[in-house]
This record gives C-alpha cells, structure tokens and sequence, in this order.
C-alpha cells in the first residue's frame, strides 16, 4: 500500500489502484494516523483530533467504529492496537513525505521533486488550521522542497542551461524573495546569459528591499558574488562546475586494499619511506570518493608550492574569490579560505609535505589527507596511516600491469631486485614497456650489479636516486653521516644503540623518508629499517671505519650480556633480573648481530668476526638458534684463519665441536675436538685443553665408550681450576654415571654440580642439572625427589622467561607423574612441552615427547 499527502490524499494499493477513502471521517482519521506516523494514538486522542470542538460528546467505541470502517478499506493489517492504543503499521518506502526526505539527503534532487504535488493535505486540512501537526510538516516539506530546488538548478546552472533557468528562476526570486540563493542563481543566470546590467540591478532590488524594510545587507556570499560580477571576474563566464584540481588517478595502482578503506575522516597523514607510493595512495583514494565531494577537490603538491599563502591564493581563486578581493595578510587568508569552505562537501589533498607548518595554515573544517614522508606528530587530532613497500604478490602484480609481460620467474626475481617500491617497481616496469625488445632477465643481469643498480633503475627523467636525494638533500649534514653510516649494514633492521653511535639523527632521516621506525622490541628498544635501495644510496658515501667502530660497540654489549649466563667467577652473585634482561637483549638483537658477523667478514674486520660469532655461540646454543650459529662457524673460522691466530681457530674449533654435539654428530664433534686440542696443546692452554676434554668426554659418553669417557671426565675434575670447570665436569660425570647404571653414584655427582652451579649463580645449567638428577631419581623410584627436581628446574625456567627449559622441565614432570600413575596429567604436560619444542624447531625434545605421549 503507498499513501500520498504530499498534496491531495491518496492511498493506492500495489497494482496502483485507487484506494483512498471518500468518506471525510474515515479520511480525517487516515490523515491523522499519517500525520502522526510511527506514534501510537489512543482513542481518546482520535476523538479529540477528529471532533476537536465537542467537549466529550461523541464515545470512544464511535472512534473504534471507524478505525474498523478504515481497516476494512487500506487492509486489515494497516492499522495494530499497541497497548489499548492504535497505529498505522508503516513499510520502508510507503509515505511519500519518507521518500521525499531520504531522496533530498541523498541528493536526489529531481526525484524528490517529482514526488510534490502540493501542500500536504492540501485537500483534507487546506489551511492547516485544524491540526498543529498539518502545519509543521508544512513548514519541513517547504524548508526540503526549496533545498532541493536550489541544488537542482545548482546542478542545471553547473552543467551551463543558464538560459533555460532564466523564467523559473525570476518565479522563485518573486515567490520567494528573502530566499537569498535563488536571487544568486538568478543573477548568475542573467550574467552568463550576457545580460550583466540586469544582474547587477537583480542584487540592488534586494538590497533596497532589505534596507527599506528590514535596515540589512544582503549575506557576505551575495554580496561577494554582486563584487565579482561588478568587476568582470573572467571566471563567472563559463560554468566550468566544482573544481577538481587532482592529477590523473594511478592507472596500474594494485594493492592497498584496506589502506584504502582508512583514507577517509577529518585529518588523515599518509606517511611513509621515499617511493612508497603515498602520493598515488592518496590521489587514488581522492578519486574513488569523488562522488562524496560534489563542491570539488582541492589539491597542492607542497613540494612545487612550498609557502602556504600562495597556496591559499591558488585555493580561494579555484573557489571564486575575485583576485582582487584576496588579502595580502597570510593571516586574513586563512580566514577568508575557512569561510569559503565552510558550508561546502570539498575535500582537500595537500602532497608531499615537509612539516606541519606548511600544512596547519591550509586546514578548515572540510576532510584533508596529507601525504608527506614524515608521520607529522605535530598535527594533533591527525590520523596517522604508514604506507609500507608492496607484498611479494602485489609487487608481481604491479610489474605485470606497468611492463605488460607475463608474471614468470624472472618478473618474480626483478621484483625482489625492486624490494617491493612502488617507484622502482614502476620504474622497471616502464623500462620493459619502452623496450620491447628487452626481456625481465636481461633487465634482472643489468641489475645485478649493486654499484649499478640505481643508475638503472631509470624510465625518462625518473630516477630511483632522485627520490632518495629529494630527502638526503633536505637533512642536516649529521643525519647524512648517520645515514652513511647505516650503509654498511646487511641487517633488515637494527635498534636505537646503533643509530647514536653514528650521529643519532634517526628520527630526522625517518621525517625525510629515508627511515622506517619498525617498532619496539622485546628489550624495549626502538628498531629500525632500512630498505634495500636506499641502504644502496647510503654506501655510494661510505663513512670511513664506521664499522669498526660499531664492532667495538657490539662486543662490548655482547661482552656484557653474555657474562650473567657464563660467568665463572664465585664471587659474581647474578640476579635472575640481570639473565632475562640479558637473554632479552640477545633476542632482540640476534638477526643483526648474525648479520653484523658476515658484514665484518666482508669487510675485512677478521679479528671481530671471529669474536662476536664465538661470544654469540652460548646464548645461540643454550636457545637451540642451529642454523643461526651454522652460518656464523664458517665466516669466523675463515676469518680466524686469515689473520692467523691459531687461538681463535682452535675456540671457533670448540663451537663447531658444540654445534655438532647439539645435532648429535658425534663423530663430526670428535673431528673438530681432535684438532681444537692439538691447538690448544701447542699455545699451553692449560684451561682450555680442559674444556675440550670435558667436550671429549661427553663424545666418549654418547658413542658407548664409558670407560674412556670415566678417565677424560675425571681428570677434568681432578685438574679444574675453578668452580666452573669442576662443576661443568661433575654434571656430565653424572650423566654417565647414569647410563652406566650406577645411579648413587650419579645422584652424588649430580648434587655436587647443582651446589656449585647454585654457589656460581648459573641457574641455566642449575635447571639443566636438576633435570638429569631428577631422571637419575626417576630410575632410582624416588619419585618425591624425582619430582622436587623437576620442580625446581621449572620454577627457575619460569624465573628466568625461558620457554624452551620450561618445556624441558614440563617434560620431566610429565615422566614422573606417568610413573606416579597420574596419566591424564602426564598427557597434558607432554603436549604442553611438545608445543614448545615445535615453535622452537627443537627435533629431539620433540621426539622425546611424542616417544613419551605414545606410552601414556
């Protein structure tokens, strides 16, 4: 069912018959419940509503009569009872006043009109006297119908039926003439239709009415409009419509689907490294809304046009404002560009900023998005989105789009030459379109050389290196030498230490874009990131022995937070804070401290590789990071060779040796051990023949030769020099001990070891020992002590925050309470430990617990 009040009452069922009732009461009553749609009214009310001059003569079933009567006529369901009261039971769509209304916030202008046919109720209340509701919905219908016309012929006059507009625009202005807009379109009209004394003569019979009877000038945008016409601005000739100052949308943009989604609010900055592609973001995003701003879109490339009040001229002009009414106070700017836009859907796009100052000035109430390659804190209430390089597949997808060629291998690996820039990417991609006689692989060979790369990287006047020097150019000289000094890095990302160490501009190169802040780490530390072309553009001006100088650095600090988890010294009391701040370090800085090792082996600096890569082999160790250490055990080695210190061969021998030990290659241990104490032997290393005969025993022990391993282990012991060597020599005693089956014995050496290692603070290998007595007790069937040891190691695992002794001690615990017959329990402390060793790539822990859930 549709009803119309928008005019004469009419109610039409859905085949569009004719179903408005023709009794007066009955269309009283159907008026009322329209008029009063969504609202229940009781029958009190109706009565009151329908007979508003009797004073209670007529009954409430009278009304009930005829709310029947209606029922039977606009359907049963039309009308409900809610609580003893009735109401219109309304669809979406099935008022026209509803349609009109969401049709005008739509900006469906002429559809909206379509829908008037006059005064609502015009036939059922036609002076609106009878129901103060009547005259309200009047007033709104009114206040909608001539919004929707000014926009109308605004759209009309846009779009240059100036001309057609002329008689309906002289009805509006006499119909309704304090209706300022329609005097202004009505004078725009007349101007462009070549009749400029007419125009002006349209303002001066408002303004003399106004004066005569109301002693007021018309509004500033009148007026305005009167001084531009009055002056010939040149621009009020041709209706060239909104402004929509944008450059041509990106044609290959791929990717940044959910970038795409935030560009939108009151302020945006879309930040991010040089090339990453925030201006094609923006100017892309800008388009895709385009529908959203009917007033236009304003754009400013900051970079071409650095001083805000030029950019303000450029702005007001684009708007209207005649040249001559522009102030030349940057201040008086301002306000007059808030006060044009302040009423209008505009949106705003400010490119390429260098600082908030150049952006604060061009802000108003209308949506902005600035791209720039600083975040811009300064900007308060700004969000802020990061635009990073494109993923493996979008970059594939960006090179196929901009090249034309067909994704294949060796697209994939020009776009891995590219790092995912946007800006190389559509680079190489343009080189490929222009030279078709060129394949990917051939322009891959032309890349390869890293000293040649960015002068490839080349399409006409567009340069990768160009983008970089754009920010280079514009930073202090000491950012230049950070950023120089950052070149010689491999990493993919290094903490704040190492930016101060050569200058501390940071956060001045992430502002030019030639820096990424890449977050905090587990130490707290800010990391950062370097992309690999413009790690490229840093080295073409290396820093003379700045990698010597961060070698210095970082064996210091490795120095340092190796010592709580190796020290050796009894007097050292080791807190449990000092080893997790350690092993935090550590973690945060492994990748870059492996990388650093290669990078002093490529540079030259021999005697630091070797040493950092032998101080990182415990820590490396003790966290099962295998493939880690395997890459560091040859690059030291070489470089021990190259400088000839046989000392550092013969350590790097012991961590190639525990290495081995760790992947259970015994026989490629004993090698390695072998030649570490010929080494030894020839420099009278008393101590660390020792240790390498502890290492000989421990490879005696697993390849069944117990006797053998008895006599190296003890003669460790008897000939140790330190708590330390004594207690590392009774732990593995013990173990042998224990596969030997003498378990008192390996009990009693195990203790021993547990006491020194508590006396030295090493609670590691505490944990590690309290595990091996707890087994020994195991196979002795003391399960309470069994499991006290167990206990114990995991309470100091989860002291120390290390997760995989943690799944080592959950493992033990599981043991013993398999053998305290608690299954259940046993079974979910195995796949708690087996988690662990999974995520830790640790295969023999994990062997161990699968072995173990087979047998619960």
């Amino acid at each position: 069912m549709e009803f119309r009040i928008m005019g004469p009452l009419e109610v039409r069922d859905t085949d569009g018959k004719d179903c408005t009732p023709t009794v007066r009461k009955h269309r009283d009553l159907l008026a009322m419940f329209l008029l009063n749609a969504g609202r229940p009214l009781t029958a009190e009310r109706l009565r009151r509503l329908l007979w508003p001059h009797e004073d209670g003569d007529r009954s409430d079933s009278l009304v009930r009569g005829y709310v029947g009567q209606l029922r039977r006529l606009i359907g049963q369901g039309a009308i409900r009872t809610v609580s003893g009261a009735y109401m219109l039971n309304l669809g979406d769509g099935q008022l026209d006043v509803d349609r009109f209304r969401l049709l005008v916030d739509r900006g469906a202008y002429e559809e909206a009109l379509a829908l008037w046919r006059g005064e609502a109720l015009e036939d059922v209340d036609p002076e609106g006297e009878r129901w103060v509701e009547t005259r309200r919905l009047r007033e709104e219908l009114e206040e909608l119908r001539l919004l929707a016309l000014e926009r109308r012929v605004q759209a009309d006059l846009d779009a240059g039926r100036h001309r057609e507009l002329l008689a309906e625009l002289r009805r509006l202005t006499r119909q309704h003439p304090m209706w300022q807009r329609f005097r202004g379109q009505y004078m725009l009209a007349l101007y462009r239709s070549g009749r400029r004394v007419d125009a002006l003569a349209a303002y001066a019979v408002l303004r003399d009415q106004l004066d005569g009877g109301h002693a007021i000038e018309p509004d500033p945008e009148l007026q305005l409009l009167y001084h531009r016409m009055l002056h010939d601005d040149a621009s009020l000739h041709v209706s060239a419509g909104p402004p929509v100052l944008l450059p041509p949308d990106v044609a290959d943009f791929t990717g940044r689907a959910e970038l795409l989604k935030e560009v939108t609010g009151s302020l945006v900055v879309v930040h991010g490294q040089a090339g990453a592609g925030k201006s094609a973001l923006a100017v892309h995003a800008a388009w895709r809304r385009r529908p959203d701003f009917p007033d236009g879109i304003l754009y400013a490339d900051l970079r071409e046009t650095t001083a805000p009040a030029a950019v303000l001229e450029d702005f007001l002009r684009w708007l209207g404002c005649p040249a001559q009414a522009i102030p030349a106070a940057p201040e008086q700017r301002e306000r007059l560009f808030r006060t044009y836009t302040a009423n209008r859907k505009l949106l705003v796009v400010l490119d390429n900023a260098a600082g908030e100052a150049q952006v604060r000035p061009l802000l108003t109430s209308c949506p902005t998005i600035v791209t720039s390659r600083s975040p811009l804190g300064g900007l308060l209430g700004a969000r802020r989105l990061p635009v990073g390089v494109l993923d493996e597949g979008e970059a594939l997808e960006l090179l196929v789009k901009s090249s034309g060629q067909a994704a294949d291998g060796a697209l994939r690996r020009l776009a891995r030459f590219c790092g995912g820039l946007p800006i190389a990417l559509r680079i190489a991609g343009s080189r490929l379109a222009a030279r078709p006689e060129w394949t990917a692989d051939y322009l891959v060979g032309l890349l390869e050389d890293e000293r040649q790369r960015l002068d490839r990287l080349r399409a006409g006047d567009l340069t990768v290196r160009s983008v970089f020097a754009i920010g280079f150019d514009g930073v202090p000289e000491a950012a230049k030498l950070t950023l120089r000094g950052l070149g010689a890095l491999s990493a993919p990302d290094f903490a704040d230490w190492v930016t101060e160490l050569f200058g501390g501009q940071a956060e001045a190169l992430v502002d030019a874009g030639l820096l990424e802040t890449h977050g905090v780490d587990v130490a707290g530390q800010v990391r950062y990131r370097l992309h690999d072309l413009t790690r490229l553009f840093a080295r073409e001006q290396p820093v003379p022995g700045a990698l010597a100088k961060l070698a210095d650095m970082a064996l210091s600090r490795v120095q340092a937070s190796r010592f709580p988890l190796v020290s050796g010294d009894p007097a050292t009391a080791v807190a449990t804070r000092d080893i997790r701040e350690s092993v935090e370090w550590l973690a945060a800085e492994r990748a870059f401290l492996v990388r650093l090792v290669a990078d002093l082996s490529a540079a030259g600096l021999d005697g630091a590789c070797w040493r950092l890569a032998h101080l990182l082999a415990p820590y490396l160790e003790r966290h099962r990071f295998l493939d880690d250490w395997r890459a560091l055990t040859g690059p030291a080695m070489e470089a021990a060779r190259r400088v000839g210190d046989s000392l550092g061969q013969a350590h790097i021998l012991l961590d190639q040796c525990d290495l081995r030990l760790a992947e259970r290659d015994w026989q490629g241990a004993e090698e390695r051990l072998r030649l570490a104490l010929e080494m030894f032997g020839s420099r009278g290393g008393a101590r660390e023949v020792a240790h390498a005969m502890r290492r000989l025993g421990r490879v005696h022990l697993e390849l069944g030769r117990l006797e053998e391993a008895e006599r190296a282990l003890l003669a460790c012991l008897q000939g140790a020099e330190n708590q330390r060597d004594a207690a590392d020599a009774e732990q593995v005693l013990g173990v042998m001990l224990r596969r030997s089956g003498r378990l008192d014995e390996a009990a009693d050496r195990m203790l021993a070891a547990v006491g020194r290692m508590a006396e030295l603070g090493d609670r590691h290998r505490q944990a590690d020992t309290l595990l091996e007595l707890s087994a020994v007790h195991l196979a002795q069937g003391a399960k309470p002590d069994a499991r006290a040891a167990a206990e114990r190691a995991r309470g100091i695992a989860v002291r120390l925050g290390d997760r995989l002794l943690d799944a080592h001690a959950l493992l033990a615990l599981a043991k013993v309470n398999r053998a305290e017959g608690a299954a259940v329990r046993s079974r979910e402390l195995a796949r708690a430990a087996l988690e662990v060793f999974e995520e830790t790539g640790d295969r023999q822990g994990g062997a161990n617990a699968r072995s173990l859930l087979a047998l619960v």
